[in-house]
């Protein structure tokens, strides 16, 4: 695994190509550029490795959420939102055959030489068109044969094909304010354009639903659809009003992601692992890969830990004190002390940055897709900090053939 430089006076047209023809339309993050300045370029060895592994992760998840989904007692001990907890009983008519199962797992190199996980998106992953488009304009600009990669996109237009047989309608849900959501979904859309689907952009309460069918409610676009590709949380889509919400967790149309992604998305994930393998669901790569975990009995936090909040996104609030900016560390312990539930204790790991030949070094997170149970496709970010959160860097992953 290395990191290789876009030459500097080839930066711009890289950065002006990934904004106009990869959808990177705002490249920053404050005032700091996300967009790095280097590719990372990951041996064949390392590509299979990590290929077998999030394949087995993934295995050993739909298993564990399917089982949670028919054992209330045992899922309620990831401490999901009330709300959603009460929605279980009316996702017992999911069937996995008709949804899209979509997810992405956070690698992270150690300084024992190991691959070390910190979470798997499994509600929301995002980050599909500098998956999908950036690795191969990223080869343009560097000097090096024979690389290639995975498109996220691709693969995804393949599972769609089989589910929908090339015809329909598909709607695009996403928080409409945001233009960093709606990139995610344009580009999609975009793709899916191409295929020949009718695709609509919308919020989520642009959805109604009737005898457990989801239903465009948009002027001018008041039709049946045929597939929900969903971007918004669950744990924000719970606070719409008015409570259309809850036809999301009984639909019967085809979605990705489907509600249940929900029970691997509380990062309280190991605290079931116990009860899972009493019931034989094999959780061994799960426990090798993850650090060892803990609830938060009180709220003295031991040297060489962590703390993090069960359904934090891109890093926010991650005790990882080097990393943390002004007083953020300070205000993170406070609101452990005040709402010790929200947040868990892990051990904290070592990250093993990767030093450029400039010099420098950064911190690196490998998200690994899964569609279908198959591996689809990386999107991998770096920081100079051991923290991958909004300030992080987007680089684009190739592949030594």
């Amino acid at each position: 695994m290395k990191l290789i430089k876009i030459p500097e006076d080839r930066y711009y047209d890289y950065k002006i190509q990934a904004m106009f023809d990869c959808y990177k339309w705002d490249p920053q993050f404050c005032d700091n550029n996300t967009l790095s300045k280097y590719v990372l370029i990951l041996s064949k060895e390392e590509n299979e490795e990590l290929v077998k592994l999030t394949q087995n992760l993934d295995k050993e998840t739909i298993i564990a959420e399917e089982y949670l989904n028919k054992n209330i007692k045992i899922a309620k001990k990831l401490s999901l939102p009330k709300k959603i907890l009460e929605q279980i009983p009316s996702m017992q008519n999911y069937d996995k055959t008709q949804n899209i199962r979509l997810m992405r797992y956070d690698f992270h190199p150690s300084i024992n030489g190991n691959w070390v996980v910190t979470e798997v998106n499994s509600d929301c992953p995002g980050g599909f068109a500098e998956s999908s488009l950036l690795p191969n304009v990223a080869r343009e600009f560097i000097d090096i044969p024979n690389l290639e990669y995975n498109s996220f996109g691709e693969r995804m237009v393949e599972v769609i094909n089989k589910k929908l047989n090339k015809k329909g309608t598909i709607m695009m849900i996403h928080c409409t304010c945001f233009s960093d959501d709606r990139q995610v979904m344009q580009y999609m859309g975009d793709r899916l354009k191409k295929e020949g689907y009718n695709i609509i952009y919308g919020a989520a309460d642009h959805i109604n639903f009737k005898n457990k069918k989801a239903y465009c409610i948009l002027e001018n676009n008041q039709t049946s659809i045929d597939l929900i590709f969903r971007f918004t949380p669950l744990e924000w889509l719970i606070q719409m009003n008015p409570r259309r919400w809850d036809g999301y967790f009984s639909s019967l149309t085809k979605s990705c992601n489907h509600p249940i992604s929900i029970y691997a998305q509380s990062k309280r994930f190991p605290f079931v692992w116990d009860d899972l393998e009493k019931a034989g669901i094999d959780m061994k790569t799960w426990r090798s890969l993850l650090p060892e975990t803990f609830e938060v009995k009180n709220t003295t936090l031991k040297d060489g830990y962590i703390y993090k909040p069960v359904y934090g996104r891109v890093g926010e609030k991650i005790s990882i004190k080097e990393a943390c900016k002004d007083d953020e560390y300070e205000k993170i312990l406070k609101d452990v002390k005040k709402h010790p539930k929200q947040y868990l204790m892990q051990k904290k790991f070592e990250s093993n940055p990767l030093k450029t030949e400039d010099g420098k070094q950064y911190h690196i997170c490998i998200g690994s897709y899964t569609i279908e149970g198959e591996h689809a496709g990386y999107y991998a970010r770096m920081s100079q900090y051991p923290r991958i959160d909004s300030y992080a860097e987007d680089i684009p992953v190739l592949i030594e053939k």
